[in-house]
């Protein structure tokens, strides 16, 4: 088995399929947690209490954590597993100097709300962390699956191929396959944008819309997607990848996506602080159709499927409205 100092911020549910996925190729892990709580019922039930609770960790593997600030101390490569909204709250502890010389890999598929970045473009921006050091673990990939066995797919991007090679050696299994790339931005705006789409698609299950319509919505989401990280990022990418429409897909269509949970409570008539209460988890897409809108401020791009979205979140629209004036727009 391999060993690295790996260190995991966060015991979400991604957070909780991560750590059993590490633990398959290595001897040890870092996990931090934010409350003494949880790491007691870890240590005393080998199971997270409060997502994927089917999951038994043999804890003698892991080292436990509630101050970030020695958990990063003791370990090279650290993941983070936290929703976006809360990542700058999470690392606030932390200076410049706490981050030198450690390799971060984002598997939050967020924008850091009160910045509106990338989780790799706050880090250096806000931190100084090279890009060299920055790398994204997106799918597709849903944590209730992996904690299933069910096999699953991950790409791990990062401009620093041998740093995407060791965590890519550290997740593959049986049930899980792993691809490289170096498309940083594409691939964690594209895990953005997925959850944005997946809110859409949940609304329009809602007021009735079927799976024909659906897969218009997705096919016209896939170009919106490429429209949108072409211009910010303008490199030679393949959107049709899994990374991409792969991880699109099953977050529009899948019983598990939260976001198309939330989507679909929206669309029932639920306002959206009743349905972030109901489902007691955070739906990305909440934060990142605002981050998006505004960034696109900036670019202009053709986004109506955003822009419906935006406005039945934060303008307080009527989706039925939204969505019929949005499917005269698709073709």
């Amino acid at each position: 088995m391999a060993h690295l100092k790996l260190a995991i911020i966060g015991n979400g549910s991604w957070g909780t399929a991560l750590a059993k996925l590490f633990l398959n190729n290595s001897d040890h892990i870092h996990w931090f947690m934010r409350k003494q709580e949880d790491v007691d019922f870890m240590k005393t039930y080998s199971n997270n209490p409060r997502y994927i609770s089917s999951v038994e960790f043999d804890t003698s593997k892991i080292t436990f954590y509630t101050d970030i600030k020695a958990c990063i101390k003791d370990s090279e490569f650290i993941v983070l597993a936290v929703p976006s909204a809360f990542i700058a709250d999470t690392l606030s502890p932390l200076s410049k100097e706490d981050f030198k010389g450690k390799t971060f890999f984002s598997a939050i598929k967020g924008i850091v709300p009160q910045h509106n970045l990338i989780v790799g473009e706050y880090l250096n921006q806000i931190y100084e962390v090279p890009f060299t050091n920055i790398g994204v673990i997106t799918g597709p990939c849903h944590a209730e699956e992996v904690a299933l066995e069910k096999l699953s797919y991950l790409t791990i991007a990062s401009q620093n191929s041998q740093s995407a090679q060791k965590i890519r050696d550290l997740l593959v299994c049986r049930y899980l396959k792993a691809t490289t790339s170096d498309d940083i931005y594409g691939t964690e705006y594209a895990a953005v944008l997925k959850n944005v789409i997946a809110v859409a698609g949940g609304i329009c299950h809602a007021l009735g819309y079927g799976d024909n319509y659906l897969a218009v919505l997705v096919s016209n989401a896939i170009q919106e997607i490429k429209r949108f990280v072409d211009a910010v990022h303008p490199i030679d990418r393949d959107i049709k990848a899994s990374a991409y429409l792969g991880d699109l897909m099953v977050t529009a269509y899948s019983q598990f996506s939260r976001n198309r949970m939330f989507g679909t409570m929206l669309g029932k008539g639920y306002s959206v602080k009743q349905a972030q209460l109901e489902m007691n988890m955070i739906a990305e897409g909440y934060y990142a159709v605002k981050c998006v809108y505004e960034i696109n401020k900036q670019y202009n791009i053709d986004m109506p499927i955003t822009n419906a979205v935006y406005r039945i979140v934060y303008q307080k629209q009527d989706p039925k409205k939204e969505i019929e004036n949005l499917s005269n727009l698709l073709s």
